[in-house]
């Protein structure tokens, strides 16, 4: 029987790629938290945990008609972000990837409800959550990726979840969750960006947005996921990134209302040119996701 035995929602901010000075020049001097917080997870979680296989749900590989799980046996080649090509350019990965877990979860996922594809096209891009967090977090595991269908509803992205894991469980892999994208997520406008590059959280986009995450993150310490799961419609007025499909797919995955586990922070809760970005990790209870 495989397990989940570990969880988190971890940021993937461009800024983490960034060279210390420039990330010092851009936070009045001071350094991110985020980037310390990665090296903490790498050797105080993942070192520790020594996962088979890390799954990925990555915020930014948008699908629309289905929900896609890579399956490859390996991908490995360089990304440059058409994005931030400033920031990331000709980043080296090599990533062993679990493709019959992979074709599982997307049996299972299907079958939950929702149409999901295993795709092993080698001309497959790959995308920077992913690239930005393995290059920090990697330790010879498999990684495989989940795509974000932006079309879904918060119940699709929990259907999903739940074939996820129900396949993990039927699987022999002892696998770790990482819900890669951030909470609420709007920019600010192109010329007001300078103004709002530091990693005070005063310059989230709105006082409004930062309350709403702030509340989240209470429930994430209380290990109350119903409360996120429940207050979803309103949630989403303040447009957390990818619908926060990431989180509700991890958390369905995990038990959904039921989770319990409780969440402990990585970094603090700080701005990225208006959007919000932290890590929370939840480590698996004694008696069980639930």
């Amino acid at each position: 029987m495989g397990e989940i035995i570990g969880a988190g929602l971890v940021a993937h901010a461009p800024t983490i790629m960034l060279p210390a000075e420039t990330r010092y020049e851009l936070n009045e001097g001071k350094e991110i938290s985020l980037v310390p917080g990665l090296h903490r997870l790498k050797t105080e979680v993942l070192d520790v945990l020594k996962p088979d296989t890390i799954v990925l749900f990555d915020s930014h590989w948008f699908t629309i008609v289905e929900f896609c799980v890579a399956a490859h046996e390996r991908r490995t080649g360089r990304y440059t972000s058409d994005e931030l090509p400033r920031g990331m350019s000709q980043i080296p990965y090599d990533l062993k990837g679990s493709p019959a877990l992979a074709r599982a979860m997307a049996d299972c996922a299907t079958e939950a409800g929702v149409r999901t594809t295993a795709v092993d096209d080698p001309y497959l891009p790959i995308h920077y959550p992913t690239v930005n967090l393995s290059t920090y977090l990697h330790g010879g595991e498999e990684w495989v990726s989940v795509s974000h269908a932006y079309s879904g509803e918060p119940d699709d992205f929990l259907k999903v979840g739940e074939g996820i894991g129900q396949a993990i469980a039927q699987s022999d892999k002892r696998v770790v969750l990482i819900a890669s994208g951030s909470m609420s997520h709007r920019f600010w406008p192109f010329k007001q960006i300078p103004l709002h590059e530091a990693s005070d959280p005063i310059h989230i986009s709105s006082p409004e947005a930062r309350e709403a995450d702030y509340e989240r993150l209470r429930w994430f310490a209380e290990g109350n996921h119903a409360a996120v799961i429940d207050t979803m419609p309103d949630y989403l007025r303040h447009a957390p990134e990818a619908r926060f499909g990431h989180y509700l797919m991890m958390a369905a995955a995990c038990g959904g209302r039921e989770w319990r586990a409780r969440g402990r922070q990585f970094s603090d809760y700080e701005n990225a040119t208006g959007t919000s970005q932290v890590h929370v990790w939840f480590d698996k209870p004694d008696d069980g996701w639930n």
